[in-house]
């Protein structure tokens, strides 16, 4: 009988032994999980900054051109404003003057659907 209950008792210390050696291959494997999941996460950050800086160089020299041609519309534009400007000088005195004889400058005459009733 006392053997019995030696045995039981060795088996209830082996069944806990194992419950506890269990439990920390748990505790192990759920850090291991997460230091994984950390280390997936910068080799993801990483990654999505070496992509971010490719594209930003590409856009770079791709915007590059655009930005030169916007430079060059600009100046384009520019210049044929200042032609503009320079025939709104010249013409604006000639056009002042035509306009104010058009409207100054009456000549009293019978419209031609006028009739003289008599």
């Amino acid at each position: 009988m006392v053997s019995q209950s030696q045995g039981t008792q060795q088996l209830l210390q082996a069944e806990k032994w194992v419950a506890e050696k269990v439990s920390e291959a748990r505790k192990r494997k759920n850090r291991r999980l997460k230091q994984a999941k950390e280390e997936a996460q910068t080799e993801i950050e990483q990654y999505r900054l070496q992509r971010e800086k490719e594209f930003k160089a590409k856009e770079a020299a791709v915007l590059g051109s655009h930005g030169s041609c916007s430079s060059e519309m600009e100046k384009e534009t520019q210049e044929k404003m200042t032609i503009l400007q320079n025939y709104f000088q010249k013409s604006r005195d000639e056009v002042l003057d035509n306009l104010l004889a058009f409207v100054c400058d009456i000549w009293p005459e019978n419209h031609e659907n006028y009739r003289i009733s008599g």
